[in-house]
Order: structure tokens, then sequence, then C-alpha cells
């Protein structure tokens, strides 16, 4: 590469790595542990969830952030054309595309996913908990897959464990978020049908189900929340009884438990309560010092 172009490719890893800092933190401090050059493709790929996951929260209209969607299911095409893109993030995932052979159906399967989830209309709520891991599966399971293929990792185990964690993150991170999902912005429910009609959620107005939050509910609320949270945690229970059979070098990608581990304890402390100010202070409702404590604890120790 010449001057110019390694020049160029910083500044685009460098971009990348202050959209993660800005606005994933906990997962930039998990990007930290890996080693250097795993470490750069790694940020590209967290750049790009980052784009994607909120490109229809920053658009003052709907159609817009599904535009910048579509926009980016097309660039993955051109990324692997070798077609030139004036992005960051794409010209820092074009090289990781090239150096690390980065899998196009994982990346393909992460936009398409968030597109079908910017065209659900505000009263289609989710039938299942099911389909709230399948979205999971889908934007966050793929992100570590491709960040254990750019290290080189070929892993059964290490697939079987990433599953489960992208599955466990994707989850608790929805519970974090339900807070602003529901405001006059998106109004767009995460809450699975089932759950609701069970726990008193569920009202009928007009043909058409609703969900109902409000003071009257708030018990009902948690109770789906700790549902919920449950089957985050036996994912995380369930990866970590493959930490026997996870090569070494693979850990380091698995360290996103770690945010897991922190959010689940976090909401167990307010009794599952996401409207509880708590949950929102200083990284995952703890402070940034003990995640990090927590989070070099597991390095350390070769844990996840």
């Amino acid at each position: 590469m010449n001057g110019g172009g390694s020049k160029s490719l910083r500044s685009a890893l460098s971009y990348c790595v202050q959209q993660v800092r800005n606005y994933d933190y906990h997962h930039y401090l998990c990007l930290l542990e890996l080693p250097p050059e795993m470490r750069k493709a790694a940020f590209a790929l967290r750049a790009f969830n980052v784009e994607t996951a909120r490109a229809m929260d920053v658009a003052s209209d709907p159609k817009i952030g599904l535009m910048r969607l579509l926009w980016w299911q097309e660039a993955i095409d051109k990324l692997y054309t070798k077609k030139p893109i004036n992005h960051p993030t794409a010209q820092a995932l074009s090289w990781a595309i090239s150096e690390h052979n980065i899998s196009k159906p994982w990346l393909k399967r992460s936009v398409e996913a968030r597109i079908r989830d910017a065209q659900r209309e505000v009263e289609d709520i989710p039938e299942s908990i099911e389909e709230l891991e399948k979205y999971a599966e889908d934007t966050v399971s793929t992100l570590l897959y491709n960040t254990l293929q750019a290290g080189g990792i070929s892993s059964t185990a290490a697939d079987h464990a990433a599953s489960h964690i992208g599955k466990a993150s994707g989850l608790v991170l929805l519970l974090k978020s339900l807070p602003y999902h529901c405001t006059r912005n998106r109004q767009q429910s995460y809450i699975p049908a089932n759950l609701a009609e069970k726990h008193g959620l569920l009202v009928k107005q007009g043909g058409r189900s609703e969900i109902l939050l409000d003071m009257n509910t708030r018990e009902g609320l948690c109770n789906v929340v700790f549902e919920i949270a449950s089957v985050a945690n036996v994912h995380l229970l369930k990866a970590r009884e493959l930490a026997g059979k996870v090569p070494a070098e693979a850990k380091p990608v698995l360290l996103h438990s770690v945010p897991v581990q922190v959010l689940l304890d976090s909401l167990s402390k307010v009794h599952f309560d996401v409207f509880d100010p708590r949950i929102q202070r200083g990284v995952l409702g703890v402070s940034p010092l003990w995640f990090q404590f927590k989070l070099k604890w597991y390095s350390w120790r070769a844990m996840f």
C-alpha cells in the first residue's frame, strides 16, 4: 500500500475506534483486550455495527433511517467487488474484508435483520422471546463470528459460545433500551406478545393489540424483564459450559460476556425495573473503574 493509502486507512481505522468509543463504550473496552491485528478488524466490524444500529435513531424521519440501512446493504456488495466507497467505516471494513477474508453472508445477515426491524410497523409486536433471540443472533452473534474469523480462529466450540453470548448480549441490550424504544420517537415495542399478555401489559384497542406501559403496569413490566433476563442468563451459562473446549486465542473475543454479566447484575439490583435511573449510570449501571476491573480480571484469568 502506498503512503497515501496507508494514511487514509489509518484515518479510517481511527474514525472507527472513535465511533465505537463514543457510542458503544463497554464494547470498546472489550476490544482493547484483543491482539493488535485482530483489534483493527474488530473495530472496523464494530463500527459497522454502530452505523447500522444507530441508523434509525439518528434519523429525523424513519424513511431516512431505512435509506441509510439500504445504503449499507448495497455498500457491502460493493466492498466485495472492490469498488471504492467514500466513507471511513466502509474503507476500514474493505481493508478488513481484504486482509481477513471476512464472511459476506454474516455482514449481510446483520444489516438485513436491521432492515426488517426498521420496516416493522409500530403495531407489529414480537410474538415470543424466540423472535428476539433470532434478532440478537442475526445482529450480535454474527459480529462475534466475523471477529473470530478476523483472528483466523476456526473452532466449533468458539462459534457455539459466540452464538450464546451474542443472543444474551442482544437480549439484555434490548432490555436496557426499552425506556428509549417506548418514547414517542420510536414507539417500537420489543416486548413479546405472549409475555405481555401473561403479565397484563397487552390491551386490545381498535381491533389490534397494544402494549400498555404506565405506573399501573410497572410490576408486570418488571416480571417481563425478569423472564427475558433469565433467558439471557441461560445463554450465558451455556456459553461458559463450553469454556474448556474453546481455544485460548478465542477467549478474548468472547469477553463480550462481561458486559452481559454486568448488566444482568445491575438489573437484578434494581429488581428488573428498566426505568430505574441507576441502570443508565456509569457503564451499564456500575462505575467505569469497576467495569474495567471486572473486564481485566476475566481477561487475566482467560475466562469469559
